[in-house]
């Protein structure tokens, strides 16, 4: 049974590197990322954001964080890593629908990613949840991002 909870100071190590080896992966790990995932509290706690994380009896096996961006109360869904002997097991999908559970718990309007067109099983998950495609801002703050989706509670 998967446990979802709250971030804690001690799991930080698991929230960077569930995402280095995520990226490493699939992509790269852009200074931006890096900066991010070292600083998770300085990043996101701190400006008001969360971390979850999946845990699987005693080992933390996925991540996502709701990440403010800018100063009109709008959040990223960002940084959702699944270890890798734990995927294709829905754990994402867990993490996803607490995200937006939590997100209309607490009056959200909405929800933003950024993401990449080549990761076709995400994209897949996104609109089975009611992500929809919005246009890419020329500032976007990844390289890798080639599309970005939305969710209007």
């Amino acid at each position: 049974m998967v446990d979802i909870i709250s971030f804690n100071k001690q799991y930080s190590k698991d929230f960077y590197e569930l995402n280095v080896e995520w990226l490493k992966t699939f992509f790269y790990v852009e200074p931006y990322d890096e900066e991010v995932l070292s600083k998770p509290e300085k990043y996101i706690i701190n400006k008001g954001g969360h971390i979850f994380f999946a845990k699987l009896e005693d080992d933390v096996v996925g991540t996502v964080a709701l990440m403010p961006i800018g100063n009109e109360g709008l959040f990223e869904l960002t940084k959702m890593a699944i270890s890798p002997k734990h995927r294709g097991h829905k754990i994402g999908q867990k993490l996803m629908q607490y995200c937006i559970d939590y997100a209309k718990s607490i009056g959200l309007p909405k929800l933003l990613l950024y993401s990449n067109t080549n990761l076709e099983n995400a994209i897949y998950i996104y609109r089975k949840y009611g992500f929809i495609q919005v246009p890419v801002e020329p500032d976007c703050p990844y390289k890798r991002c080639n599309i970005k989706m939305e969710l209007v509670f």
